[in-house]
Protein backbone atom coordinates (compact mmCIF):
# COMPACT_ATOMS: atom_id res chain seq x y z
CA UNK A 1 0.00 0.00 0.00
CA UNK A 2 2.77 2.43 0.90
CA UNK A 3 4.51 1.81 -2.45
CA UNK A 4 1.20 2.43 -4.23
CA UNK A 5 0.72 5.75 -2.42
CA UNK A 6 4.25 6.90 -3.20
CA UNK A 7 3.96 5.92 -6.85
CA UNK A 8 0.63 7.73 -7.18
CA UNK A 9 2.00 10.85 -5.52
CA UNK A 10 4.96 10.84 -7.90
CA UNK A 11 2.63 10.51 -10.89
CA UNK A 12 0.53 13.45 -9.72
CA UNK A 13 3.62 15.55 -9.15
CA UNK A 14 4.80 14.89 -12.68
CA UNK A 15 1.33 15.56 -14.08
CA UNK A 16 0.50 18.83 -12.34
CA UNK A 17 3.68 20.74 -11.50
CA UNK A 18 4.36 23.52 -14.02
CA UNK A 19 7.61 23.67 -15.95
CA UNK A 20 10.19 25.97 -14.43
CA UNK A 21 9.16 25.48 -10.82
CA UNK A 22 11.27 22.35 -10.52
CA UNK A 23 15.02 22.40 -9.94
CA UNK A 24 17.23 23.62 -12.74
CA UNK A 25 19.14 20.37 -12.98
CA UNK A 26 17.55 17.55 -15.01
CA UNK A 27 15.19 15.18 -13.21
CA UNK A 28 17.12 12.27 -14.70
CA UNK A 29 20.77 13.38 -14.97
CA UNK A 30 22.49 12.28 -18.14
CA UNK A 31 25.65 10.22 -18.12
CA UNK A 32 29.02 12.00 -18.16
CA UNK A 33 30.12 12.96 -21.65
CA UNK A 34 26.61 12.71 -23.13
CA UNK A 35 23.86 15.10 -24.21
CA UNK A 36 20.09 14.49 -24.29
CA UNK A 37 17.61 16.47 -26.38
CA UNK A 38 13.95 16.36 -25.37
CA UNK A 39 10.67 17.75 -26.65
CA UNK A 40 7.97 17.51 -24.01
CA UNK A 41 4.44 18.85 -24.12
CA UNK A 42 1.31 19.77 -22.23
CA UNK A 43 -2.34 19.87 -23.25
CA UNK A 44 -5.24 20.75 -20.98
CA UNK A 45 -8.95 21.08 -21.74
CA UNK A 46 -11.80 22.18 -19.46
CA UNK A 47 -15.55 22.57 -19.90
CA UNK A 48 -17.54 24.17 -17.15
CA UNK A 49 -20.42 26.24 -15.90
CA UNK A 50 -19.79 29.54 -14.16
CA UNK A 51 -21.60 32.50 -12.66
CA UNK A 52 -20.42 35.91 -11.50
CA UNK A 53 -21.57 39.40 -10.59
CA UNK A 54 -20.82 40.40 -14.19
CA UNK A 55 -22.55 37.62 -16.14
CA UNK A 56 -25.16 40.23 -17.08
CA UNK A 57 -23.83 43.76 -17.44
CA UNK A 58 -24.57 46.79 -19.66
CA UNK A 59 -26.95 44.95 -21.99
CA UNK A 60 -24.56 42.00 -22.49
CA UNK A 61 -25.05 38.51 -21.10
CA UNK A 62 -22.48 35.73 -20.80
CA UNK A 63 -23.27 32.13 -21.68
CA UNK A 64 -22.51 30.32 -18.39
CA UNK A 65 -21.23 27.18 -20.16
CA UNK A 66 -17.83 27.58 -21.78
CA UNK A 67 -14.60 25.78 -22.61
CA UNK A 68 -10.98 26.74 -22.15
CA UNK A 69 -7.57 25.13 -22.33
CA UNK A 70 -3.91 25.50 -23.09
CA UNK A 71 -1.14 23.83 -25.10
CA UNK A 72 2.59 24.14 -24.48
CA UNK A 73 5.80 22.75 -25.93
CA UNK A 74 8.88 22.28 -23.73
CA UNK A 75 12.00 21.89 -25.84
CA UNK A 76 15.32 21.51 -24.11
CA UNK A 77 18.69 19.90 -23.76
CA UNK A 78 20.55 18.39 -20.78
CA UNK A 79 24.24 17.49 -20.83
CA UNK A 80 27.17 16.60 -18.61
CA UNK A 81 30.89 16.96 -19.28
CA UNK A 82 33.34 14.19 -18.46
CA UNK A 83 34.39 16.01 -15.29
CA UNK A 84 30.81 16.31 -13.95
CA UNK A 85 29.69 19.80 -15.03
CA UNK A 86 25.97 19.78 -15.84
CA UNK A 87 24.48 22.26 -18.31
CA UNK A 88 21.44 22.68 -20.49
CA UNK A 89 18.57 24.87 -21.61
CA UNK A 90 14.78 24.94 -21.51
CA UNK A 91 12.36 26.84 -23.76
CA UNK A 92 8.64 26.95 -22.99
CA UNK A 93 6.38 27.88 -25.92
CA UNK A 94 2.69 28.59 -25.33
CA UNK A 95 -0.39 29.39 -27.37
CA UNK A 96 -1.50 33.00 -27.16
CA UNK A 97 -4.95 34.30 -26.34
CA UNK A 98 -7.16 35.57 -29.16
CA UNK A 99 -9.93 38.08 -29.69
CA UNK A 100 -13.49 36.79 -29.37
CA UNK A 101 -14.84 34.76 -32.32
CA UNK A 102 -11.50 34.79 -34.16
CA UNK A 103 -10.55 31.24 -33.22
CA UNK A 104 -7.44 29.24 -34.08
CA UNK A 105 -5.44 31.20 -31.48
CA UNK A 106 -5.17 34.13 -33.83
CA UNK A 107 -5.54 37.83 -33.12
CA UNK A 108 -7.41 40.44 -35.13
CA UNK A 109 -5.11 42.67 -37.15
CA UNK A 110 -5.65 46.04 -38.82
CA UNK A 111 -8.89 46.33 -40.75
CA UNK A 112 -10.36 43.23 -39.13
CA UNK A 113 -7.94 40.84 -40.81
CA UNK A 114 -6.80 37.75 -38.95
CA UNK A 115 -3.28 37.96 -37.63
CA UNK A 116 -0.89 35.13 -36.87
CA UNK A 117 0.14 35.95 -33.29
CA UNK A 118 -0.37 32.33 -32.23
CA UNK A 119 2.74 31.37 -30.22
CA UNK A 120 5.00 33.08 -27.70
CA UNK A 121 7.91 32.22 -25.42
CA UNK A 122 7.15 32.24 -21.68
CA UNK A 123 10.35 30.79 -20.23
CA UNK A 124 13.72 30.50 -21.97
CA UNK A 125 16.76 29.87 -19.79
CA UNK A 126 20.01 27.97 -19.61
CA UNK A 127 21.84 26.50 -16.62
CA UNK A 128 25.31 25.34 -15.65
CA UNK A 129 26.64 23.88 -12.43
CA UNK A 130 27.51 20.82 -10.40
CA UNK A 131 25.83 18.73 -7.75
CA UNK A 132 28.42 19.87 -5.21
CA UNK A 133 28.57 23.57 -6.10
CA UNK A 134 25.03 24.43 -7.14
CA UNK A 135 23.56 25.77 -10.35
CA UNK A 136 23.52 29.14 -12.12
CA UNK A 137 20.42 29.80 -14.24
CA UNK A 138 20.40 32.57 -16.83
CA UNK A 139 17.61 33.86 -19.03
CA UNK A 140 13.86 34.29 -18.84
CA UNK A 141 12.65 32.12 -15.97
CA UNK A 142 11.88 31.63 -12.30
CA UNK A 143 13.81 33.18 -9.45
CA UNK A 144 14.27 31.76 -5.94
CA UNK A 145 11.10 33.52 -4.73
CA UNK A 146 9.06 31.05 -6.78
CA UNK A 147 11.49 28.11 -7.03
CA UNK A 148 11.68 27.74 -3.24
CA UNK A 149 8.09 28.76 -2.46
CA UNK A 150 6.62 26.26 0.02
CA UNK A 151 3.10 25.59 1.26
CA UNK A 152 1.12 26.75 -1.79
CA UNK A 153 -0.66 23.48 -2.60
CA UNK A 154 -1.90 23.41 -6.22
CA UNK A 155 -1.47 19.75 -7.26
CA UNK A 156 -5.15 18.86 -7.64
CA UNK A 157 -7.88 19.61 -10.16
CA UNK A 158 -6.39 21.54 -13.07
CA UNK A 159 -3.18 22.06 -11.09
CA UNK A 160 -3.51 25.84 -10.80
CA UNK A 161 -6.99 26.90 -9.56
CA UNK A 162 -6.92 30.75 -9.39
CA UNK A 163 -3.37 30.80 -10.78
CA UNK A 164 -4.15 29.38 -14.19
CA UNK A 165 -3.32 30.05 -17.82
CA UNK A 166 -6.01 28.27 -19.81
CA UNK A 167 -8.19 27.06 -16.93
CA UNK A 168 -11.86 27.80 -16.30
CA UNK A 169 -10.85 30.71 -14.06
CA UNK A 170 -9.86 32.67 -17.16
CA UNK A 171 -13.44 32.53 -18.44
CA UNK A 172 -14.57 34.56 -15.42
CA UNK A 173 -14.83 38.34 -15.81
CA UNK A 174 -11.58 39.76 -14.42
CA UNK A 175 -13.40 42.22 -12.17
CA UNK A 176 -15.12 39.35 -10.35
CA UNK A 177 -12.19 36.95 -9.91
CA UNK A 178 -9.82 37.43 -6.95
CA UNK A 179 -6.32 38.19 -8.29
CA UNK A 180 -4.19 37.49 -5.27
CA UNK A 181 -0.39 37.65 -5.01
CA UNK A 182 -0.22 34.52 -2.85
CA UNK A 183 1.05 32.62 -5.91
CA UNK A 184 4.74 33.47 -6.41
CA UNK A 185 4.80 31.49 -9.68
CA UNK A 186 3.37 34.57 -11.39
CA UNK A 187 4.30 35.48 -14.97
CA UNK A 188 5.10 39.04 -13.88
CA UNK A 189 8.00 37.49 -11.94
CA UNK A 190 9.15 34.49 -14.00
CA UNK A 191 8.77 35.87 -17.56
CA UNK A 192 11.64 38.33 -17.07
CA UNK A 193 15.35 38.08 -17.89
CA UNK A 194 17.57 37.40 -14.87
CA UNK A 195 20.54 35.57 -13.36
CA UNK A 196 19.89 33.10 -10.53
CA UNK A 197 22.10 30.98 -8.29
CA UNK A 198 20.59 27.90 -6.59
CA UNK A 199 22.76 26.22 -3.97
CA UNK A 200 23.09 22.48 -3.40
CA UNK A 201 21.14 20.99 -0.50
CA UNK A 202 23.44 20.31 2.45
CA UNK A 203 22.00 18.71 5.59
CA UNK A 204 18.54 19.77 4.43
CA UNK A 205 19.52 23.43 3.91
CA UNK A 206 19.41 25.20 0.53
CA UNK A 207 19.24 28.78 -0.64
CA UNK A 208 18.89 30.83 -3.81
CA UNK A 209 19.50 34.40 -4.90
CA UNK A 210 18.56 36.19 -8.13
CA UNK A 211 19.10 39.52 -9.87
CA UNK A 212 16.95 41.13 -12.58
CA UNK A 213 18.15 44.52 -13.93
CA UNK A 214 14.82 45.36 -15.60
CA UNK A 215 11.41 43.76 -16.00
CA UNK A 216 11.71 42.86 -19.69
CA UNK A 217 12.23 39.41 -21.14
CA UNK A 218 14.61 38.26 -23.85
CA UNK A 219 14.77 40.57 -26.90
CA UNK A 220 12.02 42.83 -25.52
CA UNK A 221 12.22 46.62 -25.68
CA UNK A 222 15.50 46.91 -27.58
CA UNK A 223 14.70 46.72 -31.28
CA UNK A 224 13.33 50.27 -31.61
CA UNK A 225 15.36 51.96 -28.88
CA UNK A 226 17.27 54.62 -30.83
CA UNK A 227 17.67 56.80 -27.74
CA UNK A 228 16.38 57.21 -24.22
CA UNK A 229 13.60 59.42 -25.59
CA UNK A 230 12.25 56.85 -28.08
CA UNK A 231 8.49 56.32 -27.55
CA UNK A 232 5.87 54.04 -29.02
CA UNK A 233 3.57 55.03 -31.87
CA UNK A 234 0.90 56.28 -29.47
CA UNK A 235 3.41 58.36 -27.53
CA UNK A 236 2.29 56.81 -24.23
CA UNK A 237 5.36 54.82 -23.19
CA UNK A 238 9.00 54.27 -24.08
CA UNK A 239 10.30 51.26 -25.99
CA UNK A 240 13.69 51.34 -24.23
CA UNK A 241 13.95 48.36 -21.91
CA UNK A 242 16.72 49.67 -19.68
CA UNK A 243 15.34 53.09 -18.76
CA UNK A 244 15.94 54.23 -15.17
CA UNK A 245 13.71 57.33 -15.50
CA UNK A 246 11.05 58.56 -17.91
CA UNK A 247 8.91 61.70 -18.46
CA UNK A 248 6.00 59.51 -19.63
CA UNK A 249 3.33 58.72 -17.07
CA UNK A 250 2.63 55.35 -18.76
CA UNK A 251 6.11 54.11 -17.84
CA UNK A 252 5.83 54.82 -14.10
CA UNK A 253 4.54 52.19 -11.70
CA UNK A 254 4.69 49.64 -14.52
CA UNK A 255 8.40 48.93 -14.98
CA UNK A 256 10.79 47.45 -12.42
CA UNK A 257 14.52 47.95 -12.08
CA UNK A 258 17.19 46.22 -9.97
CA UNK A 259 14.99 43.43 -8.64
CA UNK A 260 16.64 41.06 -6.14
CA UNK A 261 15.10 37.98 -4.56
CA UNK A 262 16.53 35.54 -2.03
CA UNK A 263 15.14 32.45 -0.32
CA UNK A 264 16.27 29.90 2.29
CA UNK A 265 14.71 26.46 2.72
CA UNK A 266 15.10 23.53 5.09
CA UNK A 267 13.76 20.02 4.51
CA UNK A 268 13.74 16.96 6.74
CA UNK A 269 12.50 13.37 6.53
CA UNK A 270 11.45 11.57 9.70
CA UNK A 271 9.35 8.47 10.36
CA UNK A 272 7.97 8.46 6.82
CA UNK A 273 7.05 12.16 6.79
CA UNK A 274 8.76 14.65 4.47
CA UNK A 275 8.58 18.25 5.70
CA UNK A 276 9.88 21.55 4.35
CA UNK A 277 9.91 25.18 5.45
CA UNK A 278 11.13 28.19 3.51
CA UNK A 279 11.26 31.95 3.74
CA UNK A 280 12.63 34.92 1.87
CA UNK A 281 11.94 38.18 0.07
CA UNK A 282 11.78 39.98 -3.24
CA UNK A 283 12.72 43.65 -3.73
CA UNK A 284 12.47 45.89 -6.78
CA UNK A 285 12.23 49.58 -7.56
CA UNK A 286 9.97 51.48 -9.97
CA UNK A 287 11.70 53.66 -12.53
CA UNK A 288 11.72 57.36 -11.63
CA UNK A 289 9.46 60.07 -13.07
CA UNK A 290 11.19 62.93 -14.91
CA UNK A 291 8.16 64.68 -16.38
CA UNK A 292 6.14 67.77 -15.58
CA UNK A 293 4.59 68.14 -12.13
CA UNK A 294 1.43 66.06 -11.61
CA UNK A 295 -1.34 67.35 -9.34
CA UNK A 296 -3.78 64.41 -9.33
CA UNK A 297 -3.95 60.63 -9.52
CA UNK A 298 -1.46 57.98 -8.41
CA UNK A 299 1.50 59.73 -10.03
CA UNK A 300 0.97 62.72 -7.74
CA UNK A 301 2.01 60.53 -4.79
CA UNK A 302 4.48 58.24 -6.55
CA UNK A 303 5.03 54.55 -5.88
CA UNK A 304 6.66 52.58 -3.10
CA UNK A 305 9.37 50.09 -3.95
CA UNK A 306 8.33 46.46 -4.24
CA UNK A 307 9.13 44.66 -0.97
CA UNK A 308 7.41 41.32 -0.34
CA UNK A 309 8.29 38.74 2.32
CA UNK A 310 7.08 35.16 2.48
CA UNK A 311 7.24 32.14 4.76
CA UNK A 312 5.74 28.74 4.10
CA UNK A 313 5.66 25.15 5.33
CA UNK A 314 4.30 21.82 4.17
CA UNK A 315 4.51 18.18 5.14
CA UNK A 316 3.65 14.93 3.35
CA UNK A 317 2.88 11.64 5.08
CA UNK A 318 1.15 8.49 3.74
CA UNK A 319 -0.27 10.32 0.74
CA UNK A 320 -1.53 13.35 2.71
CA UNK A 321 0.07 16.76 2.05
CA UNK A 322 -0.70 19.80 4.22
CA UNK A 323 0.65 23.27 3.41
CA UNK A 324 0.38 26.93 4.36
CA UNK A 325 2.06 30.11 3.13
CA UNK A 326 1.95 33.78 4.18
CA UNK A 327 3.13 36.81 2.17
CA UNK A 328 3.18 40.46 3.18
CA UNK A 329 4.75 43.74 2.12
CA UNK A 330 4.58 46.66 -0.29
CA UNK A 331 2.70 45.39 -3.33
CA UNK A 332 -0.64 45.07 -5.09
CA UNK A 333 -2.07 41.99 -6.80
CA UNK A 334 0.21 40.71 -9.54
CA UNK A 335 3.30 42.09 -7.76
CA UNK A 336 2.65 45.58 -9.14
CA UNK A 337 3.75 48.74 -7.31
CA UNK A 338 1.45 50.31 -4.74
CA UNK A 339 0.88 54.05 -4.39
CA UNK A 340 2.77 55.78 -1.58
CA UNK A 341 0.62 56.40 1.47
CA UNK A 342 -1.54 53.31 0.98
CA UNK A 343 -1.62 50.21 3.14
CA UNK A 344 0.78 47.26 2.87
CA UNK A 345 -0.58 43.96 1.60
CA UNK A 346 -1.12 40.72 3.51
CA UNK A 347 -2.25 37.33 2.21
CA UNK A 348 -2.24 33.68 3.27
CA UNK A 349 -3.21 30.31 1.81
CA UNK A 350 -3.88 26.90 3.37
CA UNK A 351 -4.31 23.72 1.36
CA UNK A 352 -4.22 19.94 1.36
CA UNK A 353 -4.19 16.98 -1.00
CA UNK A 354 -4.71 13.29 -0.37
CA UNK A 355 -3.52 10.60 -2.78
CA UNK A 356 -4.76 7.03 -2.64
CA UNK A 357 -4.19 4.69 -5.55
CA UNK A 358 -5.06 6.54 -8.79
CA UNK A 359 -7.29 9.05 -6.97
CA UNK A 360 -6.46 12.52 -5.69
CA UNK A 361 -8.63 14.95 -3.73
CA UNK A 362 -7.56 18.45 -2.72
CA UNK A 363 -8.73 21.79 -1.42
CA UNK A 364 -7.29 25.23 -0.77
CA UNK A 365 -8.41 28.58 0.62
CA UNK A 366 -6.69 31.96 0.38
CA UNK A 367 -7.52 35.40 1.71
CA UNK A 368 -5.73 38.66 1.01
CA UNK A 369 -5.87 42.37 1.66
CA UNK A 370 -4.30 45.04 -0.57
CA UNK A 371 -4.82 48.74 -1.27
CA UNK A 372 -6.69 47.87 -4.48
CA UNK A 373 -7.72 51.05 -6.32
CA UNK A 374 -7.35 53.30 -3.28
CA UNK A 375 -5.17 56.43 -3.43
CA UNK A 376 -4.73 58.91 -0.54
CA UNK A 377 -7.81 61.12 -0.22
CA UNK A 378 -9.98 58.95 -2.46
CA UNK A 379 -13.58 58.11 -1.55
CA UNK A 380 -13.21 54.34 -1.61
CA UNK A 381 -12.17 52.36 1.43
CA UNK A 382 -8.45 51.81 1.93
CA UNK A 383 -8.60 47.99 1.62
CA UNK A 384 -9.54 45.56 -1.14
CA UNK A 385 -10.51 42.27 0.54
CA UNK A 386 -10.30 39.14 -1.60
CA UNK A 387 -10.67 35.44 -0.92
CA UNK A 388 -10.95 32.30 -2.97
CA UNK A 389 -11.65 28.61 -2.37
CA UNK A 390 -11.00 25.59 -4.57
CA UNK A 391 -12.00 21.92 -4.29
CA UNK A 392 -10.98 19.30 -6.81
CA UNK A 393 -10.45 15.65 -7.55
CA UNK A 394 -8.42 13.66 -10.09
CA UNK A 395 -8.38 10.20 -11.56
CA UNK A 396 -4.88 9.40 -12.83
CA UNK A 397 -5.43 7.23 -15.90
CA UNK A 398 -1.68 6.91 -16.46
CA UNK A 399 1.53 8.74 -15.74
CA UNK A 400 0.77 11.13 -18.63
CA UNK A 401 -3.01 11.57 -18.33
CA UNK A 402 -5.27 12.84 -15.54
CA UNK A 403 -9.05 13.43 -15.60
CA UNK A 404 -10.37 15.97 -13.10
CA UNK A 405 -13.30 17.85 -11.63
CA UNK A 406 -12.94 21.21 -9.89
CA UNK A 407 -15.03 23.85 -8.11
CA UNK A 408 -13.97 27.48 -7.53
CA UNK A 409 -15.51 30.27 -5.47
CA UNK A 410 -14.15 33.82 -5.26
CA UNK A 411 -15.16 37.06 -3.57
CA UNK A 412 -13.93 40.70 -3.73
CA UNK A 413 -15.01 43.69 -1.64
CA UNK A 414 -13.91 47.34 -1.56
CA UNK A 415 -16.43 50.11 -0.93
CA UNK A 416 -16.24 52.76 -3.65
CA UNK A 417 -14.19 50.64 -6.10
CA UNK A 418 -15.80 51.44 -9.46
CA UNK A 419 -14.57 48.19 -11.04
CA UNK A 420 -16.95 46.31 -8.72
CA UNK A 421 -20.76 46.45 -8.42
CA UNK A 422 -21.64 48.53 -5.35
CA UNK A 423 -18.20 47.68 -4.03
CA UNK A 424 -18.69 43.92 -4.24
CA UNK A 425 -18.15 41.05 -6.67
CA UNK A 426 -18.18 37.26 -6.54
CA UNK A 427 -17.85 34.29 -8.84
CA UNK A 428 -18.08 30.53 -8.87
CA UNK A 429 -17.34 27.83 -11.41
CA UNK A 430 -17.49 24.07 -11.72
CA UNK A 431 -15.53 22.29 -14.45
CA UNK A 432 -14.53 18.92 -15.83
CA UNK A 433 -11.33 18.42 -17.78
CA UNK A 434 -8.28 16.44 -18.76
CA UNK A 435 -4.55 17.08 -18.46
CA UNK A 436 -2.10 15.35 -20.78
CA UNK A 437 1.66 15.78 -20.29
CA UNK A 438 4.52 13.92 -21.97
Amino acid sequence: MRKLLLASAASMGAMLVTAGTAAAQPAKPVAAGTIAVHVNGYLQFEIGDFGSSFNTSGGYKLNPVTTNGDARIYAGVDAMTLDGIEYGAQIETRTSTSDASVGANKTTGAGGTTGDDALYIKRAYGYIGTVQGGVVRFGQGDGPFSLLQTGVVEAFGDGAQYNTDGGIEQALPSNSAPANFIYADSSGLYATDKVVYMSPTIAGLAFGVGYEPNSNGLKEGYGDCASASTVNAAGTSSVCADEAASPLAGDIGKRRKNTIDAMLSYSVSSMGAVSKVSGGLIHGAPIAYDGAAVTSGALKYGYDELNVYQVGAQTTFAGLTLGANVKTGQTLDGYSFKVRGTRDALTYIVGATYVVGPYVVGASFFQGQTAGSYTPGAKESRTLNEYGAAVGGNYVVGKDLSLFAQYLYGNRHQIGNTALLNGKAQDQAVALGATLKW
